[in-house]
Parts: structure tokens; sequence; C-alpha cells
């Protein structure tokens, strides 16, 4: 596409004018939502989650302020909807945190790097989710103990890399960004810094040995000559276990839960493309327990089926709760009908390619779930792997790449928000500074956390599985 062309011009212009009410240096403004009470917020993210697993999540979130950032996404929705934004909205992430970026097979089985994780996502204005990553790359470096200015300017390289891929996706034709990928090799051929290289190829390889054929003896157990998942409580249980962490709280399913999660995977295979359910309906549901996952989704509830075809090979599903979107009291209503489906419709709006088994259903009781595969090809690397500075930072500026590609896709307004940006680092400096004060912020709030745990408002585990 020619970047002279009027309707570019004019879009470009658009955003420009938007600084008018929300200038780029504004944005270092660190506003706190009103009434601002983080344990009474805290304690109502655990409303409606499995009673008796709030200890483990506590336990997962205690870990340190970058843990609790992750399992609280709903505290910084608070205060960035009571702070100033460009007024450009379109579908976010809504949980764009640095741990929310990896690896995983296309349906052509390749690999691509992009945002993994959309429980929260939603219509919102873009930078939200610009801003949460770079609090989360600041929390980050603290937890690796680098220095404060490599923090600083770490946040300055992403935003950079933020605000110039945003230029070139705005001059993209629809159907050219609407194909583009962040590839395993293009991603590698980027990496300047050789230690990030090395640990791009492990996480890479980590992620290719992620087939179903491999996650078969690692997940189950032969009883009475048939396949069974394989108990590892508090993490992973079957439902009609009487010792199970839902045994003595929570009735969800009740006795006949093998027939009503048949059910829900029906009522899931209703929601595929026509060729996609007919690949599901050569399956058979063989066995379903209970798994937690991750931090903020701990005390959800999230299900691990085991089906097999008629030659007995297998495929691992997720089927895994969808509340309300942390977005949406300060936003607008879900319109889906089913938060499920809206996880999904984000997921496939601003992902370069999704799970070929992505789908939705509900329970009899109302709950709303999304369903995919189980960790086919996907890999991450883990936040203590991070040795050095640039490491990090490099890995920051590949999950802004990602990030600006999913905007542009979701949104169809690149060239607005790149004419916000401009061509000058006054969006970089004012981003690290936010996220230098919000970084400090979200450690204030994990001290007053941390005492209401050690005070015993706040149940915990005494380990983390």
């Amino acid at each position: 596409m020619s970047v002279s062309h009027p309707k570019y011009e004019q879009h470009y212009a658009d955003g420009k004018a938007r600084r008018q009410d929300c200038s780029r240096t504004r944005q270092a403004e660190c506003s706190l939502a009103k009434d601002r009470d983080v344990l009474a917020l805290v304690e109502s993210t655990s409303q409606g989650r499995v009673p008796t697993l709030a200890p483990l999540r506590y336990a997962r979130m205690r870990v340190s302020p970058f843990t609790f950032f992750r399992g609280m996404a709903m505290i910084q929705a608070a205060d960035l909807a009571a702070g100033p934004d460009s007024g450009i909205s379109l579908q976010i992430c809504g949980d764009a945190h640095l741990m929310n970026y990896g690896f995983f097979a296309s349906p052509e089985r390749h690999l691509v790097f992009d945002i993994n994780d959309f429980d929260e996502t939603h219509p919102g204005p873009w930078e939200w989710d610009v801003k949460r990553l770079a609090v989360s790359l600041v929390l980050a470096a603290r937890s690796r103990g680098f220095a404060a200015e490599d923090a600083h300017a770490m946040v300055q390289r992403l935003a950079s890399t933020y605000r110039r891929r945003t230029q070139v996706f705005s001059q993209m034709s629809q159907l050219e960004l609407w194909y583009n990928k962040v590839g395993f090799e293009q991603l590698l051929s980027h990496a300047t810094d050789e230690a990030m290289r090395q640990q791009l190829l492990k996480v890479a390889d980590k992620a290719r040995s992620q087939t179903q054929e491999r996650l078969l003896p690692k997940m189950t157990e032969s009883e009475d000559g048939a396949l069974r998942l394989r108990d590892n409580p508090p993490v992973i249980f079957h439902l009609d276990e009487p010792g199970s962490p839902l045994a003595a709280c929570d009735d969800w399913l009740g006795a006949d839960s093998v027939a009503k999660v048949g059910g829900m995977l029906e009522h899931y295979i209703a929601t595929l493309k026509e060729d996609r359910r007919e690949l599901l309906q050569r399956f058979r549901l063989v066995d379903a327990a209970f798994k937690v996952v991750g931090v903020g989704s701990v005390g959800t509830r999230c299900l691990v089926l085991l089906l097999q075809d008629d030659y007995d090979q297998p495929l691992f599903l997720q089927l895994k709760e969808a509340r309300a979107s942390v977005l949406e009291p300060f936003t607008q209503q879900c319109v889906h009908g089913n938060q499920g489906k809206r996880v999904v419709f984000g997921q496939r709006l601003m992902q370069a390619t999704s799970d070929l088994f992505l789908g939705w259903t509900r329970s009899d009781d109302g709950r709303h779930f999304y369903m995919r595969q189980l960790r086919d090809m996907k890999g991450a690397p883990a936040l203590e792997t991070f040795a050095s500075a640039e490491e990090l930072a490099s890995y920051g500026q590949a999950c802004a790449w990602t990030l600006a590609r999913a905007h542009a896709k979701s949104g169809g307004c690149a060239a607005e928000i790149a004419g916000y940006l401009g061509q000058s680092d006054k969006f970089d400096l004012a981003l690290a500074d936010y996220a230098q004060a919000y970084a400090d912020q979200v450690e204030r709030d994990y001290q007053l956390f941390d005492a209401a745990v050690a005070s015993g408002r706040l149940p915990c585990a005494a380990q983390v599985k």
C-alpha cells in the first residue's frame, strides 16, 4: 500500500490530533482509582472460585511483587481507567504481561510467537496493554536484581519497538496485515544477543517436544487396562475423589460429572467449524480431571479432558472457565452472550493464527467456558532464565513487536495509533516513567497483601506447587 493514500494520511492525522486531548507526555501519569482498597479487590476476585483453592492462589501470588501483579489484573485495570487515555479503543488482550507470550504451533505445525492468554480480552484503549506489559517488565527486572536504570532503558526499548512496528503495520493492506505472523525464525534473526538466541532455541526445542503423544506418559496411567489421567493433588485431581479439594465445599457438576462433561463437550463441538467438528467426532471421551493452572486463574474451574481415536491415539483438551473480563466494569458490557465466546473471539481476532480446536461451551449451572488443546507445542522462557538485562530487554522487545501486530490486526486502526505515537521518543520516555512509578505502587500493594496473609486475613498454603 502506498503511504501517500489519502485515507492513510487522514487516519494518521486523526491520531495526531488526539494528542490535544491526551498528550503523549501525559501517559507518564500514574493515576489511581478513587476509593482504592487493594485487599477488598483481592477478596472480590476470589468470589465464585473454588474456596479450598484460595490458599494455593494466594501462595502463588505471594512469591513476589511480580507474581502478585500477574494474579491481580483487576487492580491495574481500575487504576488505568482513572487515568488519561488516547481515546483509541479496540479489542485488547487485557492482561498483556510479560509471561503471557510464547511459542505455539500454527495449524500448519510452524512455531509462531504470540500472545497466549486471552482470559481478560475486551475492547479498551490500546495503551492499557502496552502499560501492563511495560510494568511487568520493570517488575521482572527488579525480581532479577537488575539496576533501575537498566529497567528504565528496557521500557524505552519496548516502547520504541511498539511504536516503530506500529508504523510498519500501519502501511500494510488489511489482508497483508491479517496474514502477518511473527515466526520463530524471524524472531531468531532479530535477536542481537547470543544468550538470547540460545534461550530462544532452547524454548523452541521444548515447544516442539510438547506433542500429544509425548504428553501421554506424563499425564496418564493405566488402570484395569484403561487409561486414566494421573492425579497430583492439589494441582490435578478427579472430581469424584472423596478427598479432592472440591469434595467438601463445591458440588460443581455433582455426582454425574462424566455425563455432564460429555454434554459440555457436545455443546463445544457445535461451536467449531464443520471440518473440525467432523474431526472431533472421531474421538471418544476417556477421562476428565480438574487442573489448577497459572496464577490469576487458580480457583476457577478448569478441566483436562483425555480423548482417544479408534487407534487409541490421544488428544488432550483443556476446558477453562471464563469469567467476566476485569476490563468490563470500566469499558462496556460483554456483547457475546457467553464469556467463553468472548475469549475465543478476542483470541481469534488478535492472534496471527489460533488453535484448531478453540471453541466455547457452558455448564448446566450457567458457568461459561472455552476449550483448546492442552500444551500443543507450547513453550515460553521462565523468568529466572534471564541471566542479563540485555536478554530481558530483548524479550520485552519481542513481546512489544507481537503486541503491535495484534493491535494492528484487531482494530484496523494502526495508522491512527501511529499518528498518535509519532516519530519522536516522547511516548517512549513517558511510558518508562509510568512503568517505574506504577511498579513502585505494585510493590506497596504487595506489602499490604503480604501483611494480610501474615495476619491471617487471607489464607495461604504452606507450599506452592
